[in-house]
């Protein structure tokens, strides 16, 4: 059988790190509050001069390397954001562009934190289709610039990062077993960014209400988003007949502690079958998943034969789970 499997993961995140307690100078917070409620110490923001394709690149460059791929043989780049470099083209044409791929379509997804896990959906569908042989699949994202930073509730939340896979076509029992993918656009105004699109254009008064920055109802979005992760990961398990003991290593989307640890216990995942990291990142949307993956293979915490439970929920509202034998 032809399956989709990952033989290749890469990761970026920018030099430069914002702590807690950089964020006590220019807000009324704490490191204690912040880790309290979230559990994030530090985040990475991009330089001036780095955009969001310049992170993809860098991870793109070291997924291709592990995988011991060529650019120019790729012939698909799926690029997961919701903060590319512009609104149009694609930022995976600029990857493109970048890497050489001269022999690859490219286009984005956009479906906020479960970007990446939209667009390896789409990199499975086509390989199982046998449309595709070697595609790249990136999640990446510069979300300093599209936050509030004097609201204490959201900016302490996010950060900046990328992560990519070389994902190919290999007749082989190991791969991508399923993926599932859902949305609710009723929720839309619990988690969003209202400008600019062609709704809202910017003028004086919405570059003074900040309306290029994301909105969000924190308390709202918790509750939804556990919910929902934890029924996509029941069935990404029961579509293959496996239980939580089947699961070797369960990487959720790095919103913040509070929702992780709701989520697993919901499903019943016990605290080492769960990787976290945002404590070190922050939420970097669109990255975290791909940006966890590349850290747990490269500590080699992920080894052949191992079931791996990939689970992600975002605005839209988006959720989608992806299960694979790695």
């Amino acid at each position: 059988m032809i399956r989709a499997r990952i033989t290749g993961t890469g990761s970026y995140v920018p030099q430069k790190i914002l702590t807690n307690f950089d964020l006590e100078k220019t807000l009324d917070t704490n490191d204690e509050w912040i880790k309290a409620r979230t559990g994030i110490s530090e985040r990475h923001i991009a330089a001036d001069d780095e955009n969001t394709s310049d992170l993809a690149t860098r991870a793109a460059e070291r997924a291709l390397e592990m995988a011991g791929v060529k650019a120019e043989d790729l012939d698909l780049i799926v690029v997961g954001t919701i903060t590319g470099d512009y609104p149009w083209p694609a930022t995976a044409c600029i990857v493109q562009s970048n890497l050489g791929a001269v022999n690859a379509g490219a286009f984005d997804v956009s479906a906020a934190c479960s970007g990446f896990l939209y667009a390896l959906s789409t990199a499975v569908d086509r390989i199982e289709a046998g449309r595709s042989k070697k595609v790249l699949v990136i999640g990446a994202e510069i979300l300093s610039r599209v936050v509030d930073w004097e609201d204490r509730n959201t900016c302490i939340l996010f950060g900046d990062a990328a992560g990519a896979v070389v994902v190919e076509a290999q007749e082989s029992e190991h791969g991508i077993l399923s993926t599932h993918l859902h949305a609710d656009g009723t929720h839309l105004k619990l988690l969003y960014q209202p400008g600019f699109g062609t709704k809202l254009v910017p003028n004086e008064e919405s570059l003074k209400n900040k309306e290029y920055t994301l909105k969000m109802e924190g308390n709202e979005v918790f509750k939804v988003a556990v919910r929902s992760m934890a029924d996509v990961a029941e069935i990404a398990l029961k579509a293959n007949d496996m239980s939580v003991e089947d699961v070797d290593l369960f990487i959720p989307h790095q919103a913040n502690i509070r929702i992780l640890k709701a989520t697993a216990k919901r499903i019943g995942f016990k605290e080492d079958q769960v990787y976290v990291n945002v404590d070190r990142f922050g939420n970097t949307s669109g990255a975290t998943i791909p940006l966890a993956m590349d850290e747990a293979n490269r500590a080699g915490k992920l080894k052949e034969g191992d079931i791996v439970l990939l689970d992600a929920f975002g605005g839209g509202f988006t959720w989608a789970s992806v299960l694979m034998r790695w």
